[in-house]
């Protein structure tokens, strides 16, 4: 007879940052994708990015093209080497499998960048290894610094937070900024748990 051991679970931080032509997926296509995988303690432990071929019957949104032409080159960055779908989406959800640990979506607003990373895993990868919630950042802000949600902007945030303010609009470039911000502010969330006597959490998951 087996052994039961009890493991904690340990969660990495995928800060993710969507480029698109539009406002929904299917309708619109995502141009471009980065994800940056964090520790709980802060540490980049790997990167994973793509440029995407346009989806066939797809449209572009008016609006989001005339965002695009004030952003050259970003526009130009993720054109570069666009792939299908077809092949990019399995080969991300690979490398988010071989994670040390159980991979839980991060985005800003997660609503816009979920929708897309989902929809396009489910429809050319067959599977979400994020199941289907995300974790939203401004939700955190709220939290952590007893605002509304209008009001959890990163121009309400405190500098310390942030390592750079150089937002390029390149998906990796943002993925990395963002998820260095998601690991100060999670840092400062359980610190004022701790001094206020919360201690986190963490469910077992029991391995034969």
């Amino acid at each position: 007879m087996l052994r039961a051991e009890t493991a904690v679970m340990t969660e990495i931080y995928v800060s993710t940052d969507v480029e698109a032509d539009g406002l929904i997926p299917g309708m619109h296509s995502m141009l471009s994708f980065g994800s940056a995988a964090f520790s709980e303690d802060g540490r980049l432990l790997g990167t994973f990015t793509a440029n995407l071929e346009t989806l066939d019957g797809a449209t572009t949104d008016a609006r989001t093209m005339q965002w695009w032409a004030q952003h050259e080159r970003a526009w130009e960055a993720c054109r570069v080497h666009a792939r299908p779908a077809a092949e990019v989406m399995p080969e991300y959800a690979e490398w988010l499998d071989g994670l040390p640990g159980t991979p839980v979506f991060v985005g800003y607003p997660a609503a816009y960048d979920f929708l897309f990373v989902y929809w396009y895993l489910i429809r050319f990868a067959g599977r979400s290894p994020f199941s289907f919630s995300a974790l939203d950042m401004k939700t955190l802000a709220m939290a952590t610094l007893g605002t509304t949600f209008r009001d959890a902007t990163k121009r309400n945030m405190p500098s310390h937070w942030f390592e750079t303010k150089n937002h390029t609009h390149v998906a990796l470039d943002d993925a990395i900024e963002q998820g260095y911000l998601f690991c100060r502010m999670l840092a400062e969330c359980r610190e004022r748990l701790g001094e206020a006597g919360f201690e986190p959490r963490r469910r077992p998951t029991r391995r034969r």
